[in-house]
């Protein structure tokens, strides 16, 4: 599949991250909500020993949940190589990841199978090629259930068909602060896409990161989910950038005191929330965009928004009983370590 965009400067730089997902399901098995835990490791057996046995997908780290701590699986969580349906059935589930972390195979989610790619930036191109290469492998050894005329059959049948999902993580404290969501929202869902904080609290986004999916897999072809959904992103960052300009044309002082205070701010807080970190990244991360701030890489924050989640905090100081207030100065530490050795 081409990539249908030349994005280049402050539009380029918005998308966090791409991910491309595929559900499959194993022929003549229910699916795993009427599983047994027997049941379910058998399905698990079989996929991990036909992974094993494929040259391509051999070198990929097989996780039992039941065998980990929660503070592990909690940074699985928080680095989005599992779902929260995996985390609440553990004793049924498993996954496959690769040494990158940019690929993953669930085991036994809501689907007996779940393929999906990470990236970063806006790329479906590479997720959909990565996918498809293990979603091949994986359909030598294995028998899927699929239809003629329906396609592939998952447990939710807003996924039967081509059983792809492709979503990206996008940046819009301009829409946010504008108050445009509701009208973005509703262009989205009017083209079978949706959009939601990736981080909420008391009901509110959290670092202005919104996830935007596609939500059609039956009617189209694989390529040409991806290409529309690339395509109305396109629309949404357009739209982002616009609202930018106007902000920093109309209220030049007002932007600039926001970004630097910002900075200065999270690069020597002794002790800080998620939530007050998070809006505060997504201001520095703004003044990046912008090239208001040189000295900091956009991928060095993006990298902290996952390195500042509780579990992660607590897996690196080799602690499960951390106290929320010592998760807030051990993640002040850290923001202001990375930002240091950064510059």
């Amino acid at each position: 599949m081409e990539n249908i965009m030349d994005y280049k400067g402050i539009e380029g730089k918005m998308v966090v991250s791409s991910r491309v997902r595929l559900a499959r399901n194993l022929s003549k098995v229910p699916f795993p909500v009427k599983l047994d835990e027997e049941r379910a490791n058998d399905i698990i057996d079989k996929v991990f020993n036909s992974c094993r046995e494929d040259e391509s997908l051999n070198s990929l780290k097989d996780v039992r949940l039941i065998e980990n701590k929660p503070q592990v699986i909690g940074c699985f969580f928080e680095k989005h190589l599992i779902s929260k349906e995996l985390i609440e059935n553990f004793s049924k589930t498993a996954f496959l990841v690769n040494d990158d972390e940019d690929l993953s195979i669930m085991i036994n989610d809501e689907d007996h199978i779940r393929i999906q790619s990470i990236v970063a930036g806006l790329d479906f191109k590479s997720t959909y090629d990565k996918c498809l290469q293990v979603d091949s492998a994986l359909e030598e050894k294995l028998t899927y259930a699929f239809d003629e005329n329906l396609g592939y059959l998952t447990a939710n049948p807003r996924n039967v068909g081509t059983g792809i999902r492709g979503s990206v993580i996008i940046h819009l404290p301009a829409i946010t602060e504008a108050n445009q969501l509701s009208q973005v929202t509703k262009h989205l869902n009017d083209f079978g896409m949706i959009i939601k904080p990736v981080y909420m609290e008391d009901k509110k986004c959290m670092g202005n990161l919104y996830q935007i999916s596609s939500e059609i897999t039956i009617g189209m072809s694989e390529e040409d989910i991806l290409i529309d959904l690339e395509e109305e992103v396109f629309k949404v960052m357009t739209k982002e950038f616009a609202l930018r300009k106007v902000s920093l044309d109309k209220n030049r002082i007002a932007v600039l005191d926001k970004v630097y205070r910002s900075y200065a701010l999270i690069r020597s807080a002794m002790i800080i929330s998620l939530k007050e970190a998070l809006d505060l990244i997504s201001n520095v991360r703004l003044g990046v965009e912008m090239a208001i701030i040189k000295d900091v890489d956009v991928n060095v924050l993006d990298n902290l928004v996952m390195r500042i989640q509780p579990n992660n905090i607590k897996l690196l100081n080799d602690s499960k009983n951390f106290t929320d207030k010592q998760i807030d100065i051990e993640r002040a530490k850290l923001i202001r370590d990375t930002l240091n050795e950064n510059k």
